[in-house]
């Protein structure tokens, strides 16, 4: 039977305790990470989220003491007193390895069953396995280390941001569903039957309301839900440092997340940033590196090559061309020696599944390179190509020949995975700016021009005259900005349209009638007529911040209890089913799904 803690009362905690202390008097409570039964000697070692400190059992020991030490097993849960003495057999492997506690009074508050794989802090146990038991998974110390590190930014923020003049308020978590990018979360409403809530994709519209109703910096935690395929850097919720400024322009609110992020790594990292970021357009950006999140990390930039090769005898790269394409590329440096030409029909069928017809490459490895095109280059052209990108004996040329939607974002990824193969992508962190991004964006699928953010970022007053036409919508710049790290997008905002004509126009170029924008938005819309400040925010991603900062491989890393590939919860099998009579008083009927042919 497991006992009480009455009279027991926490005075340190087990990875805390230091060769200084030697001959204080402790209580400690934590869990058995393993126990040692030497005969005469016992040791355990105690752990809890600071770390582990070894408990030792002798013949000096009461008896009684030492047997219930005898008793204890991996993950019993202990309480102890004891005094801090100096170890004989040192250890660096841990803080603590200077020191024991020579254990007066022992509780086995809890007794455990063996669990289905060691706490271990580097494990090898299946991550399905792991997340099933997720509350085991969660005391090892590197899933505890990066929820403690999560708590740690979102103290900053608070902080931060409350020292800026900023002002938390909630908005709810049921609201009327209006269109954000992604599918709502819909919650069924058992007064109002047949009418459901969404989920908030993101607090956008109430934090504009905020802004209108004269909190001029609003600042919220804000969990944020979107029905849409997850991976590794996804989860369905997920929390925003979501954050809006009445009376700011672009540069403001930039300098204000600059001096955020400032703040957060000399307290959480001791590194110091430099500022200001670097800023870079949209356009610039996918030229470059082929993403609008570049790592700047590295060189291996996107080359041009269009120019050298727009009358050449091989259609795979003058046809592209001709239809108003390109033919681009990136050099890998010293990579001959790991890309084979095995490695390389390996990159083919890679850059196939993302989208491209294939990939031509040179391969410098002897005297002579080795190209896969080269009996279709007339004489000078190869060496033309070569002398242009700077390729010399040892690297390896990567080509890819098609319209610009598909060239850029394929060498975006191809220039990444080359990178992380070759290993050199250093360890630093790197920020950019991203700005000026297009208003629009064609969708093909439905032929229409649709809005890249949301159709209330302002758009640059030079572009305004081109909403009209709907061939210059291409044209159209945004006053919106995304602020990247390695790679990764962690925030993204915009100046908002505070015009009540100009709102309506953008609507009216988005193709949306006036029964659709008074279904979604009529209360925002109501609203800019009674005096709306000129304003701008954005949301930084916590989930991603935490992630680069712990430098962990997945969101799921970084979250207490995360949802898998296909959005479920292994742990709790959510989502669930539920029973007739709870469907019946919301009015709901469940139907098979028809699967399509």
């Amino acid at each position: 039977m497991a006992e009480f803690m009455t009279g027991l009362k926490r005075t340190d905690m087990c990875g805390d305790l230091r060769i200084s202390d030697v001959g204080k008097e402790v209580t400690l409570f934590g869990w058995v990470q393993r126990q040692r039964d030497l005969g005469q000697l016992i040791f355990i070692d105690l752990r809890d989220r600071t770390g582990i400190v070894q408990l030792a059992f002798s013949d000096e020991t009461d008896k009684e003491i030492f047997e219930k030490a005898a008793s204890c097993r991996s993950e019993f849960v202990l309480g102890v007193k004891g005094t801090v003495a100096e170890r004989s057999a040192k250890t660096d492997k841990i803080p603590t390895g200077d020191i024991e506690i020579q254990v007066n009074e022992l509780r086995i508050l809890s007794k455990a069953q063996t669990p289905p794989f060691e706490i271990l802090d580097e494990t090898k146990t299946g991550e399905e396995l792991r997340l099933k038991y997720r509350y085991l998974d969660l005391r090892r110390k590197p899933l505890q280390d990066n929820l403690i590190m999560r708590s740690k930014i979102a103290k900053v923020a608070r902080d931060y941001f409350y020292e800026n003049g900023f002002i938390e308020i909630e908005t709810p978590m049921m609201i009327k569903s209006t269109p954000e990018g992604a599918r709502d979360y819909l919650v069924p409403s058992r007064i109002h039957q047949g009418k459901f809530y969404a989920l908030p994709q993101s607090p956008q519209i109430y934090k504009q309301l905020l802004m209108l109703s004269g909190f001029d910096r609003y600042i919220q935690l804000a969990r944020c839900f979107r029905d849409e395929d997850l991976r590794a850097d996804r989860q369905p919720e997920f929390t925003q440092i979501d954050m809006e400024l009445s009376f700011a322009d672009m540069d403001e609110i930039m300098d204000i997340n600059e001096g955020f992020f400032v703040r957060l790594f000399d307290e959480v990292l001791g590194e110091k940033l430099e500022t200001p970021f670097t800023k870079m357009s949209y356009e610039e950006a996918m030229n470059r590196f082929g993403s609008d999140k570049p790592d700047v990390r590295f060189g291996m930039e996107i080359q041009d090559i269009s120019e050298l090769v727009k009358d050449s005898d091989f259609g795979v790269f003058s046809n592209p061309i001709k239809a108003g394409g390109s033919v681009r590329c990136i050099v890998a440096k010293n990579a001959a020696k790991v890309y084979t030409r095995k490695e390389i029909d390996k990159l083919t069928e890679y850059v196939r599944g993302i989208g491209a017809k294939g990939l031509a490459f040179v391969r410098w490895v002897e005297d002579e390179p080795s190209c896969s095109f080269k009996k279709f280059m007339k004489e000078g052209e190869l060496e033309a190509i070569l002398d242009k990108t700077g390729a010399e004996k040892g690297d390896v040329v990567l080509i890819v020949a098609d319209k610009n939607s598909v060239t850029l974002p394929v060498l975006g990824a191809l220039r990444l995975t080359v990178a992380k193969r070759l290993d050199i992508i250093p360890d630093t962190f790197k920020f950019v700016w991203i700005v000026d991004f297009p208003f629009f964006e064609f969708d093909e699928e439905s032929g229409e021009w649709v809005a890249m953010h949301h159709p209330f970022t302002m758009p640059r007053e030079d572009c305004l005259e081109y909403l009209d036409n709907e061939e210059d919508k291409g044209k159209v710049i945004a006053k919106a900005y995304d602020l990247t790290l390695n790679g990764t997008e962690l925030s993204s905002g915009s100046i908002r349209i505070t015009d009540y004509e100009l709102q309506q126009k953008m609507f009216r170029a988005l193709k949306m009638s006036d029964e659709e924008i008074e279904a979604k938005f009529g209360f925002l819309v109501e609203a800019y007529k009674y005096g709306a400040p000129p304003h701008g925010g954005m949301g930084i991603g916590l989930d991603r911040v935490t992630m680069l900062l712990c430098k962990a491989e997945s969101l799921r890393d970084v979250t207490a209890f995360p949802k898998v590939q296909n959005a479920s919860e292994l742990m709790s099998s959510c989502p669930s089913e539920v029973d007739e009579e709870s469907l019946e008083v919301l009015g709901l009927e469940i139907k098979p799904r028809v699967e399509e042919n």
